[in-house]
């Protein structure tokens, strides 16, 4: 791969050919006996069908959707007309739901609910990691079109185990074992009073997460960084980090590692949080989008 670098020498991007490892070294996918498996891309990405998420999962299917969720990071169901109950039913197969502090429910406290139009302008089209500031990151999360616009208001999502791979080795010997702070300051709380950021500042303090995380299922190495909640790398000065930081976000940015995803009513999305970034697109307004996302707690990253 070619790199190209700017007047004084930093690198810019890298051109060429780039490694889409689905798989830990060694591993072998094995068919899907339980349901139909359609990869929606060589790295990650996939649509399941034959499973209705409106009946009880049988252990079987579900240990084959976990296989499926580690190996293809996002599985994607359509046509399934499920309450908020059944939603958090499904995402509770893989653990304890989190209750979000920030964001709005919807008829269920796990269930947070996202309603944006014109008035309302979503917020999310920018590539991020889900509650990195907390201590414990989410495991995953199951996304829910309730309402979605004509055109528009689509959502990707980044391998970050891709990401990681076709780093410079220089770049990942540099990173390995440096640590990188996380906040919600800079996100949620600049919408916030001042005594309730005080609040909320004492029950989630900023966090140190390691840049490079090592998937506790898989033993993939990914990135863990992200452009909204990752404020600085510990012990580098300000124009290093900042520099690093935007080397590091930029690694999501490339189709190759991406998947796209066209919402339509009652479509579903089931994403491991330990290896991917998102991305909703803002291209939708006046119109209406209304999701709903149960996030499943995880673990301190490592």
């Amino acid at each position: 791969m070619t790199t190209v670098r700017n007047r004084v020498g930093e690198r810019r991007t890298a051109l060429g050919p780039r490694v889409l490892r689905r798989l830990p070294s060694g591993a072998e996918s094995a068919p899907y006996t339980m349901f139909e498996l359609r990869p929606c891309g060589p790295l990650i990405g996939a649509e399941i069908r034959g499973v209705d998420l409106r009946d009880p999962v049988r252990p079987e299917v579900f240990t084959e959707l976990d296989r499926a969720l580690l190996e293809w990071k996002v599985l994607f169901f359509r046509d399934q007309p499920i309450t908020s109950a059944q939603h958090r039913a499904f995402a509770r197969l893989w653990g304890e739901l989190e209750v979000h502090p920030f964001l709005a429910q919807g008829e269920v406290p796990e269930v947070v609910r996202f309603a944006k139009d014109a008035a309302t302008v979503g917020v999310e089209n920018i590539w991020h990691t889900d509650v990195t500031w907390r201590q414990e990151p989410a495991l995953g999360s199951v996304l829910r079109a309730v309402e979605v616009p004509p055109h528009g208001g689509d959502t990707l999502w980044a391998d970050l185990a891709a990401a990681y791979d076709n780093l410079p080795a220089d770049v990942q010997e540099r990173i390995e074992g440096l640590s990188a702070v996380h906040d919600f300051a800079f996100s949620f709380g600049m919408t916030m009073s001042p005594e309730r950021f005080t609040v909320m500042r004492e029950q989630y303090p900023p966090v140190e997460h390691p840049v490079v995380r090592t998937h506790p299922a898989t033993g993939r190495k990914t990135l863990f960084v992200n452009e909204v909640f990752t404020h600085h790398i510990v012990g580098l000065p300000d124009h290093e980090s900042e520099a690093l930081l935007a080397l590091l976000f930029k690694q999501a940015t490339y189709p190759e590692y991406q998947v796209r995803f066209r919402w339509e009513p009652d479509s579903v999305a089931l994403w491991d949080n330990r290896a991917t970034a998102h991305y909703a697109t803002n291209d939708y307004h006046p119109n209406m989008r209304v999701m709903e996302r149960a996030s499943i707690l995880g673990e301190q990253p490592h």
